[in-house]
């Protein structure tokens, strides 16, 4: 996790900035939006397909909505007028979101969420999703039948979604490879703080292999 060097004192400077204009923040590695390189101060906009290398990263924000897109991942934003949700075709994402439904979708699951923060991985054979914190419809893409509502304050409720050839089913998981001060970051982009800040839960979950 080397692009978010995330000692305190840059954690703080976020902290007390205005919230800044759509586009990429911070990046390492290969980053393109719609095809084109782009380094830390391109625009995104709605609409656009934003992909990383293997070894990339991006942190990147629509309105009041902030990313960070992992390694190999690539993602389509939605929306005419206002993010209405986004498609993770593969990687992993940590996403926070400001009020309003957005629609999430991988290849194999769907994730309808009421802002909130939200880490998904889009994985070969299943979806990877922790609700880290608020409301999440969780559903199977092709087989809505098979869906639960979690309702979180602290990643209480993590998921994999597995597909027809998995038996159609949503499990528990452990939580794994997001932070609470890559949520801090996020949203302190979008002037905001995590609510698990204002109750002191906080915790140091770090990156680790998927279970």
């Amino acid at each position: 996790m080397a692009l978010l060097g995330l000692a305190s004192p840059f954690l703080s400077a976020c902290m007390k900035r205005l919230p800044p204009p759509p586009g990429i923040k911070r990046g390492r590695g290969e980053i393109l939006v719609n095809g084109q390189p782009a380094p830390a101060g391109t625009p995104t906009s709605l609409g656009d397909r934003i992909e990383t290398g293997p070894q990339g990263e991006a942190l990147f924000v629509i309105g009041d909505n902030a990313f960070l897109l992992r390694e190999s991942g690539r993602l389509d934003l939605t929306g005419k007028t206002a993010l209405e949700g986004f498609t993770l075709h593969k990687g992993a994402l940590l996403s926070v979101f400001g009020t309003g439904v957005k629609i999430l979708r991988t290849p194999t699951a769907t994730v309808g969420i009421r802002g909130t923060g939200v880490y998904l991985e889009a994985r070969s054979d299943s979806t990877y999703a922790c609700t880290c914190y608020g409301t999440a419809d969780l559903a199977a893409r092709e087989n809505p039948a098979i869906r639960e509502t979690v309702v979180t304050e602290h990643h209480d409720a993590p998921r994999i979604i597995r597909p027809h050839d998995a038996g159609w089913r949503i499990e528990a998981a452990p939580v794994v490879n997001h932070t609470d001060a890559e949520l801090i970051l996020l949203e302190s982009l979008v002037g905001r703080e995590p609510p698990f800040v204002a109750t002191g839960n906080l915790e140091s979950y770090r990156r680790s292999d998927p279970p």
